[in-house]
């Protein structure tokens, strides 16, 4: 299962709240293109995974809970000064 890191739940809380989500919401993560998106979802969509830890709930895509099952979501900085979310061996 996909672990999620402290500094990423944080991450997540901020993204939540920036976009006036309804309780329950969570971050849903599924595949797009060649990479992955992450976006505010209300609730999980049938066969996703959920993930709830330090306050927040992260909704995986069926293929992407197989790809990232042993994986942590951590957040980094950008070259920008940006906070990120990564994924990290």
């Amino acid at each position: 299962m996909l672990t999620i890191s402290e500094s990423a739940a944080e991450v997540i809380k901020l993204v939540l709240v920036g976009g006036d989500s309804q309780e329950g919401s969570g971050l849903r993560i599924a595949p797009a293109g060649d990479g992955l998106q992450a976006a505010i979802a209300e609730a999980p969509q049938e066969g996703d995974e959920v993930i709830e830890t330090s306050g927040v709930r992260v909704f995986l895509e069926p293929q992407v809970a197989t790809l990232l099952g042993d994986k942590t979501l951590d957040a980094e900085r950008d070259d920008n000064g940006e906070l990120a979310l990564a994924v990290r061996d």
